[in-house]
């Protein structure tokens, strides 16, 4: 009876502790510096989740390693709920990128929910002599060995736009990765590189001021918030490449700490401020259920595997 008893009282303290997540502060790592898109879109649905959850929400920016070194700190944190990893392209191209990973993204991160897609968009500095792709892959084979293709790291969405760009086209490019696109972009400006394929949302205020020049966004179809830029796929044509992001956390996290946010997810997902915030960041709407996000995480991981093994890129 003693022990029946007990397993009551276990069950009964649960039920509480699920009904009350979370009783204090959430921990979200997003693996890049601050600034870029990863830490925008992080800072944004932080707020949301702060308000609806009754609990700060912690943003711990943990760069460094091709976006590895955050997951393998959210892989080896306590599995309470109380630790979620900025989910984005990265986590699954590494996967293939890196030979000797400490841990198994999709084996030892819950996916808990998708957030949103963004194209990436081909920016050049104002100051490049060049108006369009087409102008741009002219000025690039005039300058072989001359031409520096910045990124927010290896292996990151940014990165493989851009490998996949180079194979299409012929065009011979130096990859210089950097530790996010928050320092990449000041040195594309100041022309130090000379083309980004960055996420759209961390480049958009800089087309906005003239500071940069959007050639092509990487969707199949042009962004509602740049209708007048075209698609890189009008001058390279198949070219296709996204950005997508989401929340996990460690395996083996309470189910009820991980339908809590993804359910407060959806419902930013569903609310027009909301909506619109993302969509001035280049955003749609992923959602749905942890394994719907678990399957997103899967399909681009044996996308971006081919892109990896046919362009021969490699981890720096």
């Amino acid at each position: 009876m003693l022990r029946i008893a007990l397993a009551m009282l276990a069950l009964t303290a649960g039920i509480a502790a699920a009904a009350d997540y979370p009783t204090r502060p959430v921990h979200w790592v997003v693996p890049y510096p601050p600034g870029g898109t990863t830490d925008v879109l992080a800072r944004l649905t932080a707020q949301w989740l702060q308000e609806k959850l009754g609990q700060s929400i912690i943003i711990e920016n943990k760069p460094g390693g091709g976006n590895n070194i955050g997951v393998e700190y959210v892989v080896r944190a306590p599995a309470d709920g109380y630790t979620m990893l900025l989910v984005n392209p990265a986590n699954g191209i590494n996967t293939t990128l890196y030979k000797n990973l400490p841990f198994d993204f999709i084996r030892d991160i819950a996916p808990v929910a998708g957030l949103v897609r963004t194209p990436n968009v081909m920016v050049v500095p104002a100051t490049l002599p060049v108006k369009n792709v087409s102008e741009f892959i002219t000025w690039c084979k005039a300058n072989p060995g001359k031409v520096n293709m910045a990124s927010s790291g290896s292996g990151t969405s940014v990165h493989l736009s851009g490998e996949l760009f180079k194979t299409m086209t012929g065009c011979n490019m130096l990859h210089v990765p950097y530790k996010g696109s928050g320092p990449a972009l000041p040195a594309l400006i100041a022309g130090e590189v000379h083309v980004m394929f960055d996420n759209l949302p961390s480049s958009m205020p800089h087309i906005k001021g003239g500071r940069l020049r959007a050639l092509g966004v990487t969707s199949a179809q042009r962004d509602a918030s740049l209708p007048d830029v075209p698609t890189v796929a009008e001058t390279v044509k198949g070219y296709e490449a996204t950005a997508w992001f989401g929340i996990g956390m460690p395996k083996g996290s309470p189910r009820e700490a991980i339908d809590k946010v993804n359910a407060t997810v959806n419902a930013a997902l569903a609310d027009p401020g909301m909506l619109k915030r993302y969509a001035d960041l280049g955003g749609r709407p992923i959602g749905g259920t942890p394994e719907d996000f678990g399957g997103v995480i899967k399909a681009e991981t044996d996308k971006w595997a081919k892109v990896v093994i046919s362009s021969g890129a490699k981890a720096e």
